[in-house]
């Protein structure tokens, strides 16, 4: 392995320490390489334009994440550091406010470079205020600035609650900061993590769908970005701080997570409150403030009765909480209605969540059926402790399982006696001591 990929390798490594200490599934632990290298961070600040004040306080802090979670940092304004040698000693490179034309025709091939060998990309604030004659660029960030009113609160809602910039807030998020207006909605080509509530404050000019904050794959490489930072409290608050922690985790790969873009999902479970569902047999699911489901006891299954779904995406994200992965829960389709859990399990299909169990019953298995592509659902699994999203794509009578927007199982119905062509969706609780978390349960028809 050469260039930009093996230093990806070298991440993945220190990303299992960095997120999940000693836990490894079996297979993990086989395919890690031995190397001693961290992970290493280009924080890249030149100005062409306007300067924030900012700057030296997100350098700052930036250097304070990678010491406390275990990756360098380096800072530079020089951009004769964007040559193909240099960058690829790093697995991300954070644009932190930067204005203006700060990169030549030789830099700009450089970099587009080690995006395309998968390489990362951090864009915080003003990095939208950048390169506006380098529509290759403008494609990586997401949108182009196009205007801001004066700093003053704002309400911030949180549509991806899965995606580790996010995962730590609730529905809302209000802030002081100053808020971008762009010139293009970047929703159809990114994947929203956070938009902007326009009642909230005077002055925003995009109206109902302000995207804030989103990430998404590009052109071989993986691209987050945020419109807040720009003053200098920002990087003074915790939870701005895990923002952009959760931001470089997913540009450098050290975290998985679902960054296709998504529209026309409907809610059925978003944290106010149970209506169209029923607990079917013994246990239950707690409901928390801050709309998280957590299975208790059991078995049982808590399933949507308000209606049947034929061809649909369903997503949902999920968490264990046991350090070893031994949690066991899935979420089931296909099955008719019953106030049996066991009639789910005999007439449907469940897609497993329980990285301990054997290949056809570990997680992204089709329970008892199939097994999951285990090496690529091992790169795609985030660990205990940390949040996975899952879609399950029924069309006729094939189920694709995608985790963190990675396809790892790929299975069709063949038994006369089931069906996936209707049928309801749900939830297992499955015992004592079996501890997983759901939130966002939304869905889409296909038809």
């Amino acid at each position: 392995m050469t260039g930009h990929g093996r230093y990806r390798t070298r991440l993945t490594v220190a990303a299992a320490a960095l997120l999940a200490g000693a836990f490894a599934l079996p297979s993990q632990a086989a395919q890690q390489p031995e190397t001693d290298e961290g992970a290493r961070v280009l924080v890249f600040s030149k100005t062409a334009g306007f300067r924030h004040d900012s700057i030296p306080d997100g350098i700052a802090a930036l250097q304070q994440l990678g010491a406390e979670h275990g990756f360098a940092v380096d800072a530079t304004e020089d951009a004769t550091a964007f040559t193909g040698k240099n960058l690829g000693r790093y697995d991300a490179v954070v644009f932190l406010s930067t204005t203006g034309d700060v990169l030549d025709r030789r830099q700009q091939k450089a970099f587009q470079k080690y995006i395309g060998q998968g390489g990362g990309y951090v864009g915080v604030h003003a990095a939208a205020d950048t390169e506006y004659d380098w529509e290759w660029y403008g494609g990586l960030a997401g949108a182009y600035f196009s205007s801001h009113p004066a700093v003053q609160p704002a309400t911030m809602e949180i549509e991806d609650r899965g995606h580790p910039a996010t995962a730590h807030l609730d529905e809302s998020w209000e802030r002081t900061d100053e808020w971008y207006d762009y010139r293009s909605n970047p929703r159809e080509s990114a994947h929203v993590l956070a938009t902007l509530d326009e009642d909230s404050y005077t002055g925003g000019t995009m109206g109902e769908d302000h995207p804030l904050a989103w990430c998404q794959e590009y052109d071989g490489g993986r691209a987050f970005y945020t419109g807040a930072g720009h003053t200098k409290e920002s990087y003074a608050d915790p939870a701005f701080q895990r923002h952009l922690l959760g931001g470089i985790q997913y540009a450098t790969g050290a975290v998985q997570a679902d960054c296709r873009p998504e529209s026309g999902y409907t809610p059925l479970y978003d944290g106010n409150g149970l209506d169209g569902w029923q607990q079917a047999g013994p246990g239950t699911f707690e409901e928390s403030e801050d709309g998280t489901l957590t299975s208790s006891g059991g078995m049982g299954l808590l399933w949507y009765a308000q209606r049947e779904f034929s061809s649909y995406s369903l997503k949902l994200d999920w968490r264990m909480a046991s350090e070893d992965g031994d949690d066991n829960s899935g979420v089931f389709v296909g099955f008719p209605a019953s106030d049996d859990p066991w009639s789910a399990v005999d007439n449907g299909y469940e897609i497993q969540i329980d990285a301990t169990d054997v290949d056809e019953k570990t997680t992204g298995s089709v329970y008892g059926f199939q097994s999951a592509d285990l090496a690529t659902r091992d790169a795609a699994l985030n660990p205990p402790g940390e949040w996975n999203t899952y879609e399950l794509r029924v069309e006729g009578e094939r189920l694709r399982i995608y985790l963190n927007g990675t396809l790892v199982n790929d299975y069709t119905n063949t038994d006369p006696a089931r069906s996936l062509t209707d049928g309801h969706v749900g939830l297992q609780n499955h015992g004592d001591g079996d501890e997983v978390a759901f939130r966002d349960v939304r869905i889409r028809q296909l038809d």
